[in-house]
C-alpha cells in the first residue's frame, strides 16, 4: 500500500493498522507518567505530554466529525476550526491540550477510541466517490482531509510515544 490512500479501502486500512499500535503504546505508559512532559510538541521547540498527544487526536478527530456534520447540513466551514486559520495550528494543538488538561488518562484513551470509531464508521457510510471523487475543501478530497487529521498524525504520534517510553525505562 502506498503511503498516502488513494480510496475507500486503502483509508480504512491506513486507520485500522496504525490505530490498534497507537493505542497499545499507549496503554503501555502508566497513568503516573500521561502527565510528565517529554514528548515533542507540535509547535517547534515545545514540550507536551503523552496525555496532550491524545488530545491532539481527539481534537482533530472531533473537528473532522464537526466539518462532515455541517457539510452534511448545508452549513458552511470555517477550516481549520472557528477562530483559527490554517498557519495558528499551533494555538489550535494548545487549545486541544487545555480542553483536555483535566481529564484523567484512562477517559482520554477512551474518548480516543470513541473518536477514531466513529471516523471508521463514517468512512464505511461513505462512498468512494464521496471519500476520493469530488474535491472537498480547495483542492484537498474528503478521504485526503480525514488521512491528513487521522492516520498521518497518528504515525507521527506513535514514534513521539514510543520514543518517550523507552526514555522512561
Amino acid at each position: 500500500m502506498s503511503s498516502i490512500p488513494k480510496n475507500k479501502d486503502e483509508l480504512e486500512l491506513a486507520i485500522s493498522s496504525i490505530f490498534p499500535k497507537l493505542m497499545a503504546d499507549y496503554r503501555s505508559i502508566p497513568e503516573s507518567k500521561a502527565r510528565k512532559l517529554g514528548v515533542e510538541g507540535n509547535v517547534k521547540g515545545t514540550v507536551i505530554s503523552v496525555s496532550d498527544t491524545v488530545a491532539y487526536l481527539i481534537g482533530w478527530g472531533k473537528l473532522v466529525l464537526k466539518w462532515h456534520h455541517l457539510r452534511s447540513q448545508n452549513q458552511p466551514v470555517e477550516f481549520p476550526e472557528t477562530g483559527y486559520k490554517w498557519n495558528q495550528l499551533g494555538s489550535l494543538a494548545e487549545s486541544f491540550y487545555e480542553e483536555y488538561r483535566d481529564w484523567r488518562y484512562g477517559d482520554l484513551l477512551i474518548e480516543l477510541e470513541s473518536t477514531v470509531n466513529e471516523i471508521l464508521l463514517l468512512i464505511s457510510s461513505s462512498s468512494d466517490h464521496e471519500l476520493y471523487g469530488v474535491a472537498w475543501h480547495e483542492q484537498w478530497t474528503f478521504g485526503r482531509m480525514i488521512q491528513f487529521n487521522t492516520s498521518s498524525p497518528m504515525k507521527n504520534m506513535r514514534t513521539k510515544v514510543r520514543r518517550f517510553n523507552r526514555e522512561l525505562t
